[in-house]
């Protein structure tokens, strides 16, 4: 379970980035909560997380991304853990499919770095301020973004045709 310190040492210090929300059990899976940001200061509230003595949130274990729906944004998560305290907590935040930009905690947590590359490369999410984002498991040159539902897979890739093996759940 999320520890409840970390909402309220964002609300204390940043009041307007947590939206109104309730603590606990959130339906995405028994036993797990998170914090939903809005995108705004996320730089500053990852150092503080990273850095508060009472919080040391000082892994980052994952980043991923996650598309909402087809009318829906995209959501980026984020999962931290004390080494020292041994709590964790998830942070989700959300931003605009037509714009979606977060700045990056590269600077934070250095593994950041590989995992801003990944979610850039699936979805198309934009961190700015990244110091080497770029795609980091398809050609540079591919179009689309493979794990957003909207996503239509290419019939061929410079000439060469891209198979589509499907059997026994299409």
């Amino acid at each position: 379970m999320i520890n409840p310190r970390i909402i309220e040492f964002i609300r204390s210090r940043w009041p307007e980035a947590v939206p109104e929300v309730e603590t606990g059990t959130t339906g995405d899976a028994p036993g797990e909560a998170y914090v939903p940001l809005r995108p705004n200061d996320w730089n500053e509230i990852a150092r503080q997380l990273r850095d508060d003595p009472a919080l040391k949130l000082d892994s980052l274990q994952c980043i991923t991304g996650v598309d909402l729906g087809p009318e829906a944004n995209l959501e980026i998560r984020y999962n931290l853990h004390s080494m020292e305290h041994r709590h964790h907590g998830e942070i989700r935040i959300e931003v605009p499919k037509e714009t979606p930009e977060l700045p990056s905690v590269a600077a934070v947590w250095d593994i950041a770095d590989w995992f801003e590359r990944e979610v850039y490369d699936m979805y198309g999410i934009r961190f700015s301020g990244h110091p080497n984002l770029m795609r980091i498991l398809l050609p540079d040159d591919w179009e689309g973004w493979p794990l957003r539902k909207d996503y239509e897979e290419p019939e061929t890739y410079h000439g060469i045709v891209v198979p589509k093996v499907k059997t026994g759940w299409e």
